[in-house]
């Protein structure tokens, strides 16, 4: 959880970036930070969570009072544990191989651990009920509802984020190939938004990041990249490790 640990100026890089108000050096220098401290990596993801809670509050109620943004996320952190669908979840920079980045060692799961359960932004009622399962430990029992309601539907968007959230609990549980079948499910669905099909092809990625299907593993990220999207950023990376790992 939260330790005892500031960094004044890596929190205001942090608050300045979740407003939007770094460039794309200045971007690229906070990632470079970020990545080799696992505390404020978590607390950026938990920085930007609350910030999207705090926008939604002003907007509904725009009289109230905003506090700042590292304070409340003091006061959040002793209440709550927050885990956010993220860019890149926990990063596992390796040495050896000749390789300068891993595979994620867990994909994110958009979860908020309070009294309140599962967060707002996740709308579908399945996937609500399968991800507070899966981090109750509960896991086969999230994947079972996951997989039959991906039985029942024609919708292509949702079967999408279903399959999402199923690879996305198979992936932290060890389960590398399944999570594979279902992130290729994701990206072979037809009119699905462009998040969720950067989301299908980064995690595919790591997938077969993990079970070392490199050459599958770096097309997968050229796909994320070409997107240019939220992704775009940290899958260029990893095209260009593995592409000069393979010369």
């Amino acid at each position: 959880m939260i330790e005892s640990k500031v960094n004044k100026e890596l929190e205001r890089k942090i608050d300045l970036y979740v407003n939007g108000k770094l460039n794309a050096d200045e971007t690229d220098e906070l990632w470079a930070e970020l990545v080799q401290d696992q505390y404020y990596l978590d607390y950026m993801k938990s920085v930007a969570n609350i910030k999207a809670v705090l926008d939604r509050n002003k907007q509904t109620q725009p009289s109230a009072k905003i506090y700042s943004l590292p304070n409340v996320m003091r006061y959040a952190a002793a209440a709550a544990v927050i885990i956010v669908a993220g860019v890149i979840g926990v990063m596992n920079y390796e040495t050896t191989s000749n390789l300068a980045v891993g595979p994620v060692d867990q994909i994110g799961l958009d979860v908020v651990r309070s009294a309140d359960g599962i967060s707002e932004t996740v709308e579908s009622e399945v996937i609500r009920e399968a991800i507070k399962l899966a981090t109750d430990g509960e896991v086969n029992e999230a994947i079972t509802i996951l997989q039959n309601e991906l039985q029942t539907t024609d919708d292509s968007q949702l079967k999408a984020e279903l399959a999402l959230s199923l690879g996305s609990i198979q992936y932290n549980n060890g389960q590398y190939q399944e999570s594979i079948d279902s992130f290729e499910m994701v990206i072979t669905q037809k009119q699905i938004d462009v998040l969720t099909l950067e989301k299908g092809y980064w995690f595919l990625g790591n997938s077969y990041f993990q079970m070392d299907r490199l050459e599958e593993a770096e097309e997968a990220f050229k796909n994320a990249y070409a997107l240019n999207g939220a992704y775009s950023r940290v899958a260029k990376t990893y095209v260009d490790a593995l592409t000069t790992a393979g010369r």
